[in-house]
């Protein structure tokens, strides 16, 4: 990985110690500090911001170093220790605060970690807002208080409870307890072990929970794939449940196990939870252009819009806004409902699913195997900026009879499939998303592009 610390709708991310240190953490605190105190115009009031982290071991190193940066230039910190990400926006907002920081790096690996920023509405900065923060932060031009105006700390530990009230006002708790659904859960030892289990509680599910110690050393490799959940797909098995959850460290994202102990992947969560809003309302749904089909498949049946957004939360989430989407997300295992949080929130999709089933009276396979399937394979290859660029040149050309989207890379659609190729939000990569009809014609795109990038990386040897 490049020396740089990667900035960008998603957050900060990078490897503790190399790019993101406690120096780097203060001084971008420093700065989300400055551009609040420059943006909140109500007079007379404190800016207050409220942090919380994932488990993560350089979690609470990170933490403090942001503390220390707020609190420097000013600003005031609510420290809600280790919460889910969802719990950071809710709480943002259930606080009054100007806003929030997230000390997670997601579903990256432990070595990495990362800063994620968000407004008093609980939504990310926009790209335009959050280049004003990274000038600050790049030209390290802080305004730093004298010891009378020094922000100060509090604590605050009703995350958990404010996050499940929230959630149990979009389902029917009741329908949901009369299913006695089983349930087991693999937490990867991060932030939504003890919330989710609360929440399943409340839904009167009897759940086995592994993985669940929030002690930061992830059990498995942290992202939710199929090759990473072979022991929550066998205990599905074993314990004979009906489902299987498995979060990210943040909680973030969310995938899926059937009752067979089949990986139904993230992909179907965006859909299921989708199905479950769309049986109560009707209104457009907003998605991003790596997302699957499967999404236009479940809005077409219900005869509503899809809207789609370049790759990241804040995308997203300002789509929402704009249309007034009843629902929407990213295929990576991510729901996100307004009437919650403005953040993707593994327990809002857990309950929606739970719901759904509890309202069809159907199995998580039979509500799978009712969407249209496709195959999908993500591919990522090393990048730098100059590289991205001359791969979607050469791929404009060689799929020049594609429908073409240039709003985030480029995303190529043919009747019997879709290419999605774009540099990183959170690493030095050029990603590939390729779905299609079948295996057979997403490898043969995904040959392809593998052509066009040794074009690329041949003609710079």
């Amino acid at each position: 990985m490049s020396g740089k610390l990667i900035i960008s709708v998603s957050g900060v991310r990078g490897i503790v110690g190399e790019q993101l240190t406690p120096i780097a953490a203060l001084e971008y605190a420093c700065a989300f500090g400055k551009f609040l105190r420059e943006t909140v115009t109500v007079k007379d009031k404190r800016i207050r911001v409220c942090i919380g982290r994932d488990t993560r071991r350089s979690g609470r190193m990170l933490a403090s170093a942001v503390m220390s940066g707020l609190t420097a230039v000013g600003v005031d910190v609510i420290d809600l220790s280790v919460v889910t990400t969802p719990g950071v926006g809710i709480m943002t907002r259930h606080l009054g605060c100007s806003g929030g920081m997230v000390i997670t790096a997601s579903h990256n690996p432990a070595q990495f970690n990362g800063i994620k920023l968000l407004l008093s509405n609980g939504v990310a900065p926009t790209p335009r807002l959050l280049e004003r923060i990274k000038k600050v932060y790049y030209d390290k031009s802080f305004d730093f208080v004298g010891s009378e105006d020094v922000g100060q700390l509090s604590f605050n530990e009703s995350t958990d409870s404010n996050h499940i009230a929230a959630i149990l006002k979009t389902v029917d708790k009741e329908k949901i307890r009369a299913k006695d659904l089983k349930v087991v859960l693999d937490c990867i030892n991060g932030a939504g072990a003890r919330v989710t289990k609360k929440l399943l509680k409340e839904l009167g599910c009897c759940f086995v929970a592994i993985n669940d110690e929030p002690t930061g050393i992830f059990a498995h490799p942290s992202e939710p794939l199929a090759e990473n959940l072979g022991g929550l797909c066998e205990r599905v098995k074993q314990e004979k449940a009906q489902i299987g959850f498995a979060q990210d460290p943040d909680a973030d994202r969310l995938a899926v196990v059937d009752e067979t102990g089949r990986y139904v992947g993230e992909e179907y969560t965006l859909v299921l939870a989708a199905k479950a809003v769309l049986r109560q309302k009707s209104g457009p749904i907003a998605t991003n252009l790596s997302s699957s089909r499967m999404v236009d498949d479940i809005t077409g049946q219900f005869g509503v819009k899809v809207i789609r957004t370049p790759v990241g939360e804040a995308n997203v989430v300002a789509a929402m806004l704009e249309n007034n989407c009843i629902i929407g997300g990213e295929g990576n295992g991510g729901v996100i409902d307004l009437r919650v949080v403005p953040v993707r929130d593994s327990l809002v999709g857990m309950a929606l699913i739970l719901h759904l089933i509890a309202d069809t009276d159907k199995t998580i396979s039979e509500l799978a195997d009712d969407i249209p399937a496709y195959f999908m394979i993500k591919e990522k290859f090393p990048a730098d900026e100059s590289q991205v660029q001359e791969v979607l040149s050469v791929a404009t050309k060689d799929f020049s009879n594609a429908k073409i989207d240039t709003t985030d890379g480029c995303r190529f659609d043919f009747e019997d499939g879709w290419i999605h190729l774009r540099a990183s939000n959170t690493e030095p990569v050029m990603r590939a998303i390729i779905e299609a009809k079948d295996r057979q014609t997403a490898e043969k795109y995904l040959g392809k592009i593998k052509q066009i990038r040794s074009k690329v990386v041949g003609s710079r040897d």
